[in-house]
């Protein structure tokens, strides 16, 4: 692979002010001198001038410029202002400035087999001119779609949500799907000269023909971990009862009548709607 190297290169500031006055020199020299071959010297001299004018270029803070003779790699530039190099180098411009990649809303199967709906952001930026421009092809492309790639991947590994007591789910493990998700994405990115900052899903939804359904089964587990939750209350509740009862010798109750009363507190206790109030008029009689 290509590693990034440093380039030699220098200031452009002593350069913008050397070359114009040769260019000035030679021109003038052309114009005054007598002989021939004076002329054409001082002719030599002004182009050559001009063509070393196009060694001057910017590099802008956190941005690198690759260095190329005749298609082969010299380094890279990374020192800020007016540079000059060997006006034959091309300089290809790459920015390392921190930038975000948020897929489209993918469609694929979680673990179980359920189709969702998944989105991520990728935070990235290039640490490696070098990778970035001659591994790939184009980077900015490798990244989008090696991000998809990874996202795909990770979201085909986990449970959507925790039904079957999996310990790591897509929607209730964000902090730990993000960090596998990053791990995934820089393992693919790498080899591009590419840093992967952070990577967070964006969007996590059922697919639109199985929502209802899947909306219907959610709402079921609540509710049943909401009456396991009063049922596991009632029990504390009716204990506490008895165990005062006896303590205080309010009443003494045996086992037909303790276990109607726990039934009867169980009843109210649980039941979705308040008690209503019996009034026992007695028997009639005839």
């Amino acid at each position: 692979m290509q590693e990034e190297t440093l380039a030699r290169t220098t200031s452009g500031y002593p350069m913008l002010v050397v070359l114009p006055i040769t260019i000035l020199t030679g021109v003038a020299g052309a114009a005054l001198l007598g002989a021939i071959a004076a002329k054409i010297f001082a002719v030599i001299v002004a182009v050559l001038a001009c063509v070393c004018l196009a060694g001057f270029y910017m590099v802008a803070p956190n941005e690198g410029r690759v260095l190329q003779l005749f298609g082969q790699y010299v380094g890279t530039d990374r020192a800020l202002g007016l540079r000059w190099a060997n006006p034959f180098y091309t300089k290809h411009k790459v920015s390392l400035r921190i930038r975000n990649f948020e897929s489209g809303q993918l469609k694929v199967n979680d673990s179980a087999g359920n189709p969702i709906e998944i989105a991520a952001v990728v935070v990235w930026r290039v640490v490696d001119t070098a990778e970035a421009v001659f591994e790939v092809d184009d980077y900015e492309d490798y990244v989008s779609i090696q991000s998809e790639a990874a996202i795909r991947n990770m979201a085909t590994s986990y449970p959507y949500d925790d039904h079957e007591g999996e310990s790591i789910t897509l929607r209730g493990s964000a902090n730990e799907i993000g960090e596998i998700l990053k791990a995934e994405v820089q393992e693919r990115l790498g080899r591009a000269g590419v840093e992967v900052l952070e990577a967070r899903i964006s969007h996590l939804a059922y697919a639109p023909e199985i929502a209802s359904a899947m909306l219907q089964r959610q709402q079921a587990s609540a509710i049943v971990a909401a009456r396991s939750k009063i049922v596991e209350g009632a029990v504390s509740m009716v204990e506490a009862a008895l165990d005062q009862l006896t303590q205080r010798q309010i009443i003494e109750l045996d086992a037909q009548s303790k276990a109607s009363m726990v039934s009867n507190l169980l009843v109210i206790l649980c039941s979705d709607r308040a008690a209503q109030p019996v009034v026992n008029s007695g028997t009639a009689t005839g």
